[in-house]
């Protein structure tokens, strides 16, 4: 089945624990920091009932129409559907939005692949691997990640300091699981479940077992509570923040305050092996429609500043024009990547069609670590009146309107109205504190930097390089040992 943006909404009224600035939140469809980001979540269950999206959002199995994003790649044809779905969607809401369900659903495909992992723990979690990727598509929930614990002093073990700094189980019961802890998730608050996983990468022992345990938890089941980060929305006038006002993907601090998960939604618990599994694993599928997201930031940053170099003719210099390419050249960059990731793509162990992993994780630590540069770039661009334009307000006052539209109006194409929206775009795209939040959720969503250095270390192939310099330089056998290391 597909859902309707309004059954969505229905399924958030379940009398969940959500706190925002203070105050419980009883209807979060209504309140003004969440209800803009349901909103665009709502369009996008409603845009697969469309005749102009149905057959490019959905596709039929079964006798079943279910939805494009959550269906697990198994050739070429169903990541191509996935990126232009992806762009029907963007372009229809007229912004980007990232934890929307289609990236987080890409590390319960991670546990398939490690499905007899999970079987040597015991064979029902990994049926339930099976029976939940299978529940996602037919029923069409909002499904989210659970991943990034408060942790605490990281010099010493959970288990020298208040244990509740990494989500544990503390007890079994005949009906399932009892956890406790916490976790930092985008969008928790107003999603239907979360993949809940551990932090720790390195396991060095099984002393820390009680923090090993991967399941699926609901995310209006009694004993959470979500404390959300103050939203954007709301604070300030859409004329002067568009993309506050309508994008804002908001975070909360997830409280496991003795949950009980049922042991059909267990995908493992005290085995470590797993654990280090998913973690070595999480974002082989993930990665993908993270990293497409940067291509769409490239978009903005592009069209804005060259709108803004346009207004007063300055794409006519050379040096603004070098500039711009810099800008197209890592837009191209982020693409190249992306296309190179799936037209070299591998068979996974669970035989999943699966992103080239080098290309795929190169691109990411691409695309991440050189967003602030163009960032920079862009904001050079369109220059100091997006820090000391007057909102709009000021424009429509009869004392200071008068004014502004005299000086903001170059011409019959330019007119003030206009140069004031675009400015107010990049200012909020480049400037703002949506901006800095933005910029600093891409580079830690998906982990930090050096994580993301990690994966294209432990992923690229150094065999051909090796062999390439042993002969070219007429090194012996020798150097090569028992093993090429």
């Amino acid at each position: 089945m597909i859902r309707t943006g309004d059954e969505y909404r229905a399924g958030l009224r379940d009398g969940r624990e959500v706190w925002i600035d203070g105050e419980r939140v009883r209807d979060i469809t209504r309140h003004p920091a969440l209800k803009p980001i349901i909103d665009v979540k709502a369009r996008m269950y409603d845009m697969q009932h469309e005749a102009a999206y149905q057959d490019r959002l959905t596709y039929v199995e079964d006798n079943q129409r279910k939805p494009i994003f959550y269906r697990p790649p198994r050739e070429q044809k169903d990541w191509h559907d996935k990126t232009k779905a992806i762009d029907l969607v963007l372009k229809d809401i007229g912004g980007v939005v990232t934890r929307v369900g289609d990236e987080t659903i890409g590390e319960m495909w991670s546990l398939m692949d490690g499905r007899d992992v999970l079987a040597e723990i015991d064979p029902r979690f990994a049926d339930n691997i099976d029976r939940h990727v299978r529940a996602v598509i037919e029923t069409d929930v909002f499904h989210v990640s659970a991943n990034t614990d408060p942790k605490g002093d990281r010099s010493r073990p959970p288990q020298e300091q208040d244990p509740d700094m990494m989500v544990r189980v503390t007890r079994e019961t005949d009906a399932g699981i009892i956890v406790r802890g916490a976790k930092y998730e985008t969008a928790s608050a107003y999603a239907d479940q979360a993949f809940l996983k551990p932090t720790v990468g390195a396991w060095s022992s099984e002393t820390l077992s009680d923090y090993a345990v991967g399941c699926i938890v609901k995310m209006g089941a009694p004993g959470v509570k979500h404390i959300c980060r103050s939203g954007f929305a709301g604070k300030s006038s859409p004329a002067d923040y568009p993309l506050a006002n309508r994008f804002d993907e908001v975070e909360a601090l997830v409280v496991f305050d003795d949950v009980l998960i049922p042991w059909e939604d267990v995908f493992f618990y005290r085995h470590t092996r797993a654990a280090q599994h998913v973690r070595a694993t999480l974002h082989r599928y993930s990665a993908f429609p993270y990293v497409l997201r940067l291509l769409y930031n490239a978009d903005m940053m592009i069209g804005a500043a060259m709108w803004n170099a346009k207004q007063t003719g300055l794409d006519k210099l050379q040096s603004v024009r070098e500039k711009l390419a810099d800008l197209a050249c890592y837009r191209e960059g982020i693409n190249a990547h992306l296309t190179a990731s799936i037209a070299m793509a591998e068979t996974s162990p669970g035989g999943l069609l699966m992103p080239q992993q080098s290309m795929l994780y190169a691109g990411r630590v691409f695309g991440c670590s050189q967003l602030p540069a163009m960032m920079h770039i862009a904001r050079e661009l369109c220059g100091g009146q997006i820090c000391i334009t007057p909102n709009a307000d000021a424009f429509a006052a009869e004392g200071s309107g008068q004014w502004l539209n005299k000086f903001y109006s170059l011409n019959d194409q330019w007119q003030a109205d206009d140069r004031r929206k675009l400015l107010a775009f990049a200012r909020d795209l480049l400037n703002s504190d949506y901006a800095g939040h933005r910029l600093t959720f891409v580079q830690f969503a998906q982990a930090p930097h050096f994580n993301h250095l990690a994966a294209v270390y432990n992923s690229f192939d150094f065999s051909g390089p090796l062999d390439f310099v042993r002969k070219s330089a007429g090194l012996s056998d020798r150097i090569l040992g028992g093993a090429q290391q």
